[in-house]
């Protein structure tokens, strides 16, 4: 998994949508991930997380989960995983303003994650850029994993 990711942050930075180009109600191109053990145990490593239900297998075979799950929050990482390198979330710059997640199944290793995601609205308040935005998670069944509002102040 280790060298999947660019940290590069401005490398596609010219190819972003800019404030003018976002549309609200426009769906974004997003990208399928398949989600893997090694990744979650990365995750759960960068976050100090220690639950057996995402690293002990054994555990998590005798748990109601009846196998591995993915922590909740690990739609910090499938947001970035689903979503190409160009798209203007990915804009150095930008602030988390609030969000708000709901969670309705966990995540498997194996799943293959897709993601709907799209700007509701745009607007300027105390000379600030915001977007209102709206994010799907769902696996390989159709089901939905995770959904979220989210607001973020855009860079000039």
């Amino acid at each position: 998994m280790e060298g999947r990711y660019e940290t590069d942050f401005w490398k596609d930075a010219t190819t972003r949508k800019m404030w003018d180009e976002i549309v609200p109600g426009e769906r974004r191109p997003t990208l399928p991930y398949v989600l893997t053990r090694e990744a979650i145990e990365l995750y759960c490593r960068a976050v100090g997380e220690t639950n057996p239900l995402y690293l002990d297998e054994a555990y998590a075979n005798r748990s109601v989960y009846r196998g591995l799950i993915a922590p909740p929050s690990i739609h910090i990482l499938l947001m970035f995983a689903c979503t190409p390198a160009d798209d203007w979330m990915r804009t150095p710059g930008t602030i988390n303003a609030g969000q708000s997640w709901s969670y309705n199944i966990p995540a498997r290793p194996g799943d293959t994650i897709t993601l709907e995601a799209r700007a509701l609205d745009k607007f300027i308040r105390r000379e600030r850029l915001f977007v209102v935005h709206d994010n799907v998670f769902f696996n390989q069944h159709g089901e939905v994993i995770c959904s979220g509002r989210g607001h973020t102040i855009r860079p000039r």
